[in-house]
């Protein structure tokens, strides 16, 4: 090979190299925007929030637990059977489904994939990897108010 045809062969592969980065170049430059329109921008959430619950203290019997709306999720209010009020967030920390009360058990169980999780809101079975998000209470009178804990 003459040094004229390893000129061009260089001269060809600079070429090549430069429309391919630039074919790249553009493909990004075409996905960003679609990427940044199908995936939503997180929203900061205040840092100090509360809700008064709907039900008086004296309408909560034991051994129950309640849904409610806290933020945009749900919480639940479990009562225990001997009267302590607890709050923890309602969604289950493995796939985000909400959890709910099972009296006769007395725990939290998320219904998606069987996880369970004891009245302190810490996961003892199935596939949560972490313990619910525990809320703060605040009893004044016979209103309950949640609070970000």
């Amino acid at each position: 090979m003459s040094q004229q045809d390893e000129q061009v062969d260089r001269g060809r592969r600079a070429v090549n190299w430069l429309l391919g980065s630039s074919l790249g170049v553009l493909f990004v430059s075409m996905l960003y925007p679609i990427a940044k329109y199908l995936i939503p921008p997180k929203l900061a959430e205040p840092t100090t929030f509360s809700v008064t619950l709907p039900w008086k203290l004296a309408e909560l019997k034991a051994n129950s637990g309640q849904i409610f709306r806290f933020r945009s999720r749900p919480g639940i209010l479990v009562k225990t059977a001997a009267g302590e009020l607890r709050a923890f967030s309602a969604v289950c920390t493995h796939l985000e489904c909400t959890v709910q009360y099972r009296e006769e058990r007395q725990d939290i169980w998320c219904a998606c994939h069987n996880g369970v999780y004891d009245l302190n809101g810490k996961n003892v079975s199935g596939p949560p990897p972490r313990p619910l998000e525990a809320l703060k209470l605040n009893v004044r009178g016979d209103q309950v108010i949640v609070m970000k804990g």
